[in-house]
C-alpha cells in the first residue's frame, strides 16, 4: 500500500481529532469518519488536569487551549449533609510547580473546537461526515472500513475513536454491552447571575452526599456555570441525554443541606444520562485495528479523565507511529502496551472513588472526613502524582504506569 494512504479514524470526538492532530504533528496522513451529519460535541463543562495540557502540547494546540480555559484556585470537597468543607487540594503556583502546567475547566464544545479548527487547517488531515464506520476488513497491505451507508474506505490502518458503543470494538474485543453503574447523572448550565452568590466559589467544587453528590465550577469566561449532579438509583438500563424536569432531580437530593439544594433549583433544561463503563481489557489490537479512548477504557466520570486519557491515548499512539516508522501493527502493540495498565487504573479507581469518597453514608463518610481532612497540599500533590506528573505520554519500555 502506498506510504501516503491516510490512516483511517473513526469517529470525529475529542480522541478522534486529537489523534489526527497527533498523526499530523508526525508527518501522516489521516481521514476521519464521523456518523453524524456534522462535526461537533454534546455536554457542557470538563475538567482538565496538568497531563491534559501535557497532551495539548505535544498536539500543537497548547496556547490555543489556554487561551480558552478557565483557570480555577482550588478542588474543594464538602460534606453535603453538614455543609461544612472537608478538604480542598490549592492550584495555585506550588500546584504548577509540582506538575509543570495549570489545573482548569473548559467547556466540552470549546475544547473539540480547538481540535476541529487545528485538522480543517492541517493538510494532512480529511474530515468526513455522515459516514459511521460498522465494521472493517484487513489484510497485509491495508485496512477497509465499511459504512453504515454500503460504501468502503481504504487505508493503512484503522483507529477505532467511536466511543463507549464502538462498532470497531464490537469486531476486536466481541464484547457485550456496557456495564451499566446505576448511577444517574443530570446535567444544566446556569447564567453567573442565577448561581447563588455565597457559592460563587472559583473552584470545581463537590459536595458529597449519602448515594449523591453536587459539582459546580464556573464555565466560558465566568458567564455561565456548570452543574452536575448524580443519584446513585439504581437506574437499570443506559440513557443518554433525556430532557427531564427540575422535580426529578430534586428528588434524589432531599436529604442533603440546603446550600446545594439551592443550587440545584436554579438549574433548568435538565438533561438525564445513566453512566456506564467497561471493566478494562487487553485486547485493544486487531492487526491493522487498534481502539483508542472511551472504544478502548470508557470510564466513570469520577475522575475527570475521559477526554485527558483520549488525548494522552492520541499522544502515545502518534508517537509510537513514528517511533515504529509507519508499521502500525508494531507501533499499535507498543501503544497498547504503553497504555493498558495507566488508563485500567483511573478506570478501576473512578469506580472506587464515586463508592468510598463521593457517596457514602454514616461510619464510612465520617472516616473519608477524617482521612482527607488531614492531608496537607503536599500530601494531596503526592497522591496525584502518578496522575498529574507526565509519565502517561511515554511509550514503549519508557512507559511508566
Amino acid at each position: 500500500m502506498p506510504k501516503d494512504q491516510p490512516i483511517l479514524i473513526a469517529g470525529g470526538g475529542i480522541g478522534g481529532l486529537a489523534t489526527a492532530m497527533g498523526l499530523a504533528q508526525k508527518g501522516f496522513r489521516s481521514l476521519v469518519l464521523e456518523r453524524a451529519v456534522k462535526l461537533g460535541e454534546i455536554g457542557a463543562g470538563i475538567q482538565l488536569g496538568p497531563n491534559a495540557f501535557h497532551a495539548f502540547d505535544y498536539l500543537g494546540v497548547g496556547d490555543a487551549a489556554r487561551a480558552m480555559a478557565v483557570y480555577i484556585d482550588n478542588l474543594l470537597l464538602m460534606d453535603a449533609m453538614s455543609g461544612a468543607e472537608i478538604t480542598r487540594v490549592p492550584l495555585g503556583e506550588a500546584f504548577r510547580t509540582r506538575f509543570g502546567n495549570p489545573y482548569a475547566v473548559v467547556h466540552r464544545g470549546d475544547l473539540h473546537g480547538v481540535f476541529l479548527r487545528a485538522c480543517e487547517e492541517s493538510p494532512l488531515v480529511e474530515l468526513r461526515t455522515s459516514a459511521e464506520v460498522v465494521g472493517y476488513g484487513q489484510d497485509d497491505s491495508g485496512v477497509t472500513a465499511r459504512l453504515a451507508d454500503g460504501g468502503t474506505v481504504a487505508g493503512r490502518a484503522l483507529v477505532g475513536a467511536d466511543g463507549l458503543w464502538s462498532n470497531v470494538r464490537r469486531q476486536v474485543v466481541g464484547d457485550s454491552a456496557p456495564r451499566v453503574s446505576g448511577h444517574t447523572t443530570y446535567r444544566s448550565v446556569i447564567p453567573l447571575e442565577r448561581m447563588p452568590e455565597a457559592l460563587r466559589w472559583n473552584a470545581a467544587t463537590l459536595w458529597a452526599g449519602p448515594k449523591c453528590h453536587v459539582v459546580h465550577y464556573p464555565l466560558s469566561g465566568w458567564k455561565v456555570f456548570n452543574l452536575v449532579v448524580t443519584y446513585h438509583n439504581d437506574a437499570p438500563e443506559p440513557v443518554a441525554g433525556k430532557p427531564v424536569p427540575v422535580e426529578e432531580v430534586r428528588r434524589g437530593f432531599e436529604h442533603i443541606h440546603e446550600l446545594p439544594r439551592r443550587i440545584i433549583e436554579q438549574g433548568s433544561d435538565w438533561k438525564l444520562w445513566v453512566l456506564c463503563d467497561r471493566d478494562p481489557v487487553l485486547e485493544w489490537q486487531d492487526g491493522r485495528v487498534v481502539l483508542l479512548g472511551d472504544a478502548a477504557h470508557p470510564m466513570m466520570q469520577y475522575f475527570a479523565q475521559g477526554a485527558c486519557m483520549a488525548m494522552e491515548d492520541a499522544v502515545c499512539l502518534a508517537r509510537s507511529v513514528e517511533q515504529y516508522e509507519g508499521d502500525v501493527e508494531a507501533a499499535f502493540a507498543a501503544y497498547r502496551d504503553s497504555r493498558v495498565d495507566r488508563t485500567a487504573r483511573v478506570q478501576l479507581q473512578s469506580r472506587l472513588i464515586g463508592d468510598h469518597i463521593y457517596h457514602p453514608a454514616g461510619g464510612h463518610a465520617h472516616l473519608r472526613n477524617t482521612m482527607l481532612g488531614s492531608m496537607s497540599p503536599s500530601d494531596h500533590y503526592d497522591a496525584l502524582q502518578w496522575l498529574y506528573g507526565g509519565s502517561g505520554l511515554a511509550v514503549g519500555a519508557a512507559a511508566v504506569r
